[in-house]
């Protein structure tokens, strides 16, 4: 109870410093005589954003139409992290003038003035600086949310059945359909992956947000995927219902029943701990699909000694594993005849820089394998940076992601 209590003490206060620095700077750009106004603007714009954030879980989140939820959201992250920017132009410099102000009490030395303090002059700056994020961040809303991206990608085994030279695999993850707030650039995409036609199509878990319903008005849009081999899928960490508080615990089995429903009504292979062989000219290869297994606190559902049993015999195998965490744990130790492993869940962060010459996200100082092709010995690993969003509504730098992966015998 006291840890809990020092530990909302400690974020308030956080969050009270970042508000006051916020409207140091912000002060700035008005004159005396609007002053009062702005401050009553400030203040009653922030405390109605900070009510709706501690409401927004337990009764903004099940009552509000989604697109208004979800573009609160925007605003108060935009704001917050807008504000977070100004304290750290701002916090150095009081520390500074706070050590200035001990030295004086020491020293002779008369203090010198004129021209803009020092202060105005960061407060100003600081202003500046926030904006750049502030725009950045609502661009990622408008123009990168649905700006999906095909990343083609050839992978060459000398163990692959001759019969499977070019294989074509889609895969998609992260899929989020709770999150989604138009559906016509969806259909648009969907249209283009059948357009590609591919030998075969993987979805590599978080189908949802927390309910099986999120999936349902997306449906009759998913289930157009068409390839040669079907759709074949796994669970993320979302798709349990685990972040939801259940009247019972039947409530939460019937969400997971009727998640698996989904799955089947769509067309795809829900594949729970369990396998499947493809066969092509009399050849084989194995798709091995375990249930969510993750690093840290993410739940671990997936038994991978019983997705992989009967697939002994099977020359390739490709694991569909949502966590890339698994890869490293589990899978190189245990599993070393997997040849390739399909991953999503990390979405790039949803932010970072990638272009031939840099290659950053917050994600990597979490995740070892984040985003894209990683090699270790003859084993393979592909971390799809999502389809859809999850938290920000939005995309900066690392955009979603369609990942078109062609197998090579060589």
């Amino acid at each position: 109870m006291l840890q809990s209590i020092a530990f909302f003490s400690i974020i308030l206060s956080v969050y009270g410093a970042i508000e006051y620095y916020g409207w140091t700077a912000v002060r700035t750009a008005f004159q005396p005589e609007n002053l009062n106004r702005a401050k009553w603007i400030y203040w009653g714009f922030s405390a109605v954003l900070f009510l709706l954030f501690i409401s927004y879980r337990p009764f903004l989140y099940k009552y509000l139409p989604k697109s208004i939820s979800i573009y609160f959201a925007v605003v108060f992250v935009v704001f917050l992290f807008s504000k977070l920017i100004v304290l750290l132009f701002l916090f150095p410099e009081d520390v500074t003038r706070l050590f200035r102000f001990i030295a004086s009490k020491f020293s002779s030395a008369p203090v010198r003035a004129g021209g803009i303090p020092r202060s105005e002059f960061l407060s100003r700056a600081a202003l500046i600086a926030a904006a750049v994020p502030a725009g950045t961040l609502i661009y990622g809303v408008v123009a990168n949310a649905y700006n999906y991206q095909f990343r083609k990608t050839t992978i060459k085994f000398p163990n692959l059945p001759e019969a499977f030279n070019g294989f074509k695999i889609i895969q998609l993850s992260d899929i989020h359909a709770g999150s989604f707030t138009r559906s016509e650039p969806i259909e648009k995409a969907i249209q283009k992956i059948n357009a590609a036609n591919a030998d075969l199509i993987f979805f590599t878990g978080d189908l949802v947000n927390n309910v099986s319903s999120e999936m349902e008005p997306f449906m009759h849009i998913f289930d157009k995927l068409k390839a040669k081999y079907g759709v074949i899928s796994i669970t993320g960490n979302h798709d349990y219902g685990d972040y939801v508080t259940w009247d019972t615990p039947e409530e939460k089995e019937q969400n997971f029943k009727d998640f698996v429903a989904i799955h089947k009504n769509m067309g795809w292979d829900l594949l729970l701990n369990e396998n499947r062989t493809i066969e092509r000219n009399g050849e084989k290869i194995a798709i091995v699909g375990v249930e969510n297994w993750g690093g840290g606190r993410f739940a671990k559902y997936g038994k991978f000694d019983v997705a992989f049993k009967g697939t002994e015999g099977i020359p390739f195998k490709i694991l569909l594993s949502h966590d890339p965490s698994s890869w490293e744990a589990r899978v190189q130790k245990e599993y070393p005849q997997t040849d390739l492993t399909f991953s999503g869940h990390t979405h790039g962060a949803q932010f970072g820089i990638e272009n031939k010459w840099l290659k950053w996200s917050p994600s990597q100082y979490i995740y070892k394998q984040w985003a894209g092709l990683y090699n270790e010995g003859k084993q393979y690993l592909y971390v799809n940076r999502g389809f859809g969003f999850l938290g920000y509504p939005g995309r900066v730098g690392i955009l979603p992601e369609i990942a078109e992966i062609t197998l090579v015998k060589g």
